[in-house]
């Protein structure tokens, strides 16, 4: 896996700043196409470096689960078959940075995925005084994630992901936190991925140029094992903290 970073003064704007703040936590965006390994390398992360995962995904499902205002407008925009608008997102993302769980910083998964969310996101962190420390982006080839893609099992129960060749369960079938049997998504196939992936560049070019354009862009190629591409991930993530 190879380290791109785009602008040299980047780390090292970064590091001075993050020294003279004397702050040790990292606030991080996860970029990348589904499938390239994000949800696999930011519950890493969580766990290596204390700070939260925020998954869009948990989030929604978290908030259906307890039956929150906000997650039971979110179901009834899911149980259509509908995508949830803009401002329901919105107020769950703002919701979330401000919970007592990201005070050791974060790594927000899902969001921003336009352009139009990735300038409001801007502004939520405004209000409550938070900086974005860098965005990172997960590069994989389109056919590499199509591979990755149909070895790719999930818990229908918890929403753990695994794969049947890098990330097996420890018993065959089964999930290792809540013992449900995991399955294949129906929308794991090669036609819907392809389709899935023209959507995501035809969105996520403007998204990078934003965050490129604002000196906090950081690009990551994911061209190996899920252990081999954590291991150069984080070194390169112990040189921010």
């Amino acid at each position: 896996m190879q380290t791109l970073i785009k602008k040299d003064s980047f780390r090292r704007d970064l590091i001075s700043r993050r020294k003279s703040m004397e702050v040790t936590d990292m606030r991080i965006v996860l970029l990348g196409a589904p499938g390239a390994g994000k949800g696999t390398q930011a519950a890493m992360i969580e766990e290596e470096f204390n700070i939260t995962h925020i998954s869009t995904g948990d989030i929604f499902r978290d908030n259906i689960r307890d039956m929150t205002p906000l997650g039971i407008v979110a179901k009834s925009y899911i149980d259509k078959g509908m995508l949830c608008p803009d401002d329901v997102t919105i107020n769950l993302i703002r919701e979330a940075l401000v919970s007592p769980k990201v005070i050791n910083g974060f790594i927000l998964d899902g969001f921003p995925r336009t352009l139009v969310q990735a300038q409001t996101l801007d502004k939520l962190l405004t209000e409550n005084n938070i900086e974005l420390d860098f965005a990172l982006n997960i590069i994989a080839t389109d056919e590499s994630i199509i591979s990755r893609i149909s070895g790719r099992r999930v818990c229908p129960n918890c929403g753990a992901v695994y794969h049947i060749v890098y990330i097996p369960p420890k018993v065959e079938n089964i999930c290792d936190v809540c013992n449900t049997q995991i399955i294949q998504r129906d929308d794991d196939t090669e036609e819907t991925m392809r389709k899935r992936l023209e959507t995501y560049h035809h969105e996520n070019v403007p998204l990078v140029d934003y965050y490129q354009k604002k000196c906090k862009l950081v690009e990551i190629e994911s061209t190996h094992g899920v252990h081999e591409n954590w291991h150069k991930l984080k070194k390169l993530l112990e040189g921010y903290k």
